[in-house]
């Protein structure tokens, strides 16, 4: 493992037993199990339904499975599910939540870059949620790889970020700024992101021979999606507050499609 990998991994670990717990809250855990489809985004969710009208026993690999809902989700929905995470804490903290609650879910530590511990030709399904791009360095090994344990005709997806988003701040004002150009990628910081843009995204599926099918540039479901996660600012907000962060005349990047979702096919 090279060493920008290994500071990821430790960050992550890191992370996982701070604050990153209260992704795994009793109240988080019991919102899927009622609803399994909150783990989505609405638009994403439908894109799932019609890849999957059934996951009843379909395989399904969740690499950087990070928090870990779309995985609990997958398996409340019937399919078998693997969960891929290069952190071991993350792997082990979503483990506990599966054996509280007598999930019979596999979890493997592997970097989703190589995906060692995955067989080829493996799973029906494939999905990528939220926040995986941002800390790829190589995202030609990661589709080729995806590509590698789809089974013929098996469905990847993925949801993320917009890549126009990247560029763009805001001020305390509200007025729109510009943090960088948007072919600056990274890296970013001393534990390195990136900062990917459309085509090396879509550059990377093709590559692989991954045939795309369908993309959808998504605005957020929620205003609490512009509220830091990392910060108990939301909770503070009123829901006319949070509403308000979705009106483009009051918060100018409301007006740019926060998020992207894209579906595969290995044929």
């Amino acid at each position: 493992m090279n060493i920008s990998a290994n500071v990821i991994k430790e960050q992550w670990n890191q992370w996982s037993d701070t604050w990153y717990r209260k992704y795994r809250s009793d109240e988080v855990i019991a919102k899927i199990m009622k609803s399994p489809e909150s783990a989505f985004p609405s638009k994403t969710y439908a894109m799932i339904q019609e890849a999957m009208p059934d996951m009843s026993g379909k395989r399904v690999l969740v690499p950087s499975s990070g928090d870990n809902h779309a995985v609990f989700a997958f398996h409340l929905m019937g399919a078998k599910v693997t969960s891929c995470d290069i952190s071991e804490k993350q792997v082990e903290n979503a483990y506990e939540v599966a054996k509280n609650n007598n999930w019979d879910i596999e979890f493997i530590c592997d970097d989703t870059m190589k995906l060692a511990e995955i067989s080829h030709n493996e799973y029906d399904f494939v999905y990528t949620s939220n926040g995986v791009h941002i800390w790829i360095n190589d995202l030609k090994s990661m589709y080729k790889n995806i590509h590698r344990v789809l089974k013929q005709n098996g469905t990847y997806i993925m949801f993320d970020i917009h890549p126009f988003m990247r560029p763009f701040g805001i001020t305390a004002s509200k007025s729109l700024t510009v943090e960088k150009p948007y072919d600056v990628i990274g890296p970013f910081g001393e534990i390195p992101t990136y900062k990917w843009r459309m085509q090396d995204i879509m550059n990377a599926m093709i590559s692989s021979n991954l045939n795309i099918s369908h993309i959808e540039e998504m605005y957020a479901d929620h205003g609490s999606f512009w509220v830091d996660d990392s910060s108990d600012d939301g909770e503070q907000l009123s829901e006319q507050e949070l509403e308000d962060y979705c009106n483009w005349s009051k918060n100018p990047l409301a007006a740019i499609p926060q998020w992207l979702s894209i579906k595969a096919t290995k044929v």
